[in-house]
């Protein structure tokens, strides 16, 4: 276990670096930066006292190596647009929208998920079942972004139930304000119950004909015992192993929910941060979201090792 633990750090180390130097030169590649909308109608002194006052002036390798430097300090930079704006602050701000947002479709549409899943593999090639295919095969065939816009124009603009912009702040930030939360929420869980409806159903057809369950029919268990005994258990193998993922992709934000409801959260900040060519806001993020990512998915190999213990993450 020791072998794995520190494996798995020199890859995360690995990783970050190899992630944070291809923001970096993506970003530096793209014409124009931070600063050339603001200074165009400057004075040219006046300009480059800015851009040396950024280090927007100096080569992009020595950018590059200031940037990592300052990086292995845990030190991401201010932001140029705004120079008040740190990555701490950001993500202290903007975080919690994003996790509360997160949380509410996950809690929604994974359990819906799960049971529309139940429902396809048990009563195979029965109308049920092709009701629920379809409408799992539209959900993840229309974007989120889609939805979202179809949500808020009818439920928001024609009928006037809820709020079509806006979230919860102050003392409603996370147990307040549910009117403004009802079609983001909406918007987002559709997804996660398409997607583990369909994990599900998939993971149980395979072990419904596994040699174990027919030797459980002959013994004449009945059909319920059998999947609920036999089946559910062995199929929740993927989805006790997602769901670290998904939480950790989940309460970071969706950026096409959050910019439609203009949500003040991370997903919709980062597009603005990468619009606005803000370097060190993006590099920040994305190296800080990325580490969750990683982390995350090594508790996910931690978790097939637990559920099934005859599972190595690395062959010897």
């Amino acid at each position: 276990m020791f072998k794995i633990i520190l494996r798995r750090l020199v890859e995360l180390a690995v990783s970050l670096f190899l992630i944070a130097s291809a923001t970096f030169f993506l970003l530096a590649a793209v014409p124009g930066d931070a600063l050339s909308a603001q200074t165009d109608r400057l004075p040219a002194a006046t300009r480059r006292q800015v851009y040396a006052n950024t280090g927007l002036d100096k080569p992009v390798l020595e950018r590059y190596g200031l940037t990592m430097v300052k990086m292995l300090h845990g030190d991401f930079g201010t932001s140029i647009v705004d120079p008040s704006e740190t990555i701490s602050r950001v993500l202290a701000e903007k975080l919690p929208p994003s996790a509360r947002l997160g949380l509410q479709e996950m809690l929604i549409g994974i359990p819906l998920g799960l049971l529309l899943g139940v429902l396809a593999a048990v009563f195979k090639n029965t109308w049920i079942d092709r009701l629920i295919t379809v409408a799992v095969l539209l959900l993840m065939s229309v974007p989120s972004l889609i939805i979202a816009l179809l949500l808020q124009s009818y439920f928001g603009g024609r009928l006037g139930w809820f709020p079509i912009i806006g979230w919860p702040e102050g003392d409603q930030l996370w147990w307040g304000g549910w009117s403004f939360t009802v079609l983001p929420t909406i918007a987002g869980g559709l997804g996660y119950i398409a997607a583990y409806a369909r994990l599900l159903k998939n993971s149980m057809l395979d072990v419904l004909s596994a040699d174990y369950v027919l030797t459980a029919r002959a013994k004449g268990l009945s059909e319920p015992a059998i999947v609920l005994h036999h089946v559910i258990r062995n199929a929740a193998i993927p989805i006790i192993t997602s769901l670290p993922v998904t939480v950790a992709f989940g309460i970071t934000g969706s950026v096409f929910v959050e910019s439609i409801f203009v949500i003040p959260g991370v997903g919709q900040y980062f597009v603005q941060a990468l619009t606005n060519r803000d370097v060190p806001i993006v590099m920040g993020e994305t190296v800080l979201l990325a580490a969750l990512y990683i982390v995350t998915l090594f508790v996910t190999d931690l978790l097939y090792m637990a559920v099934d213990p005859r599972i190595k993450l690395y062959q010897d």
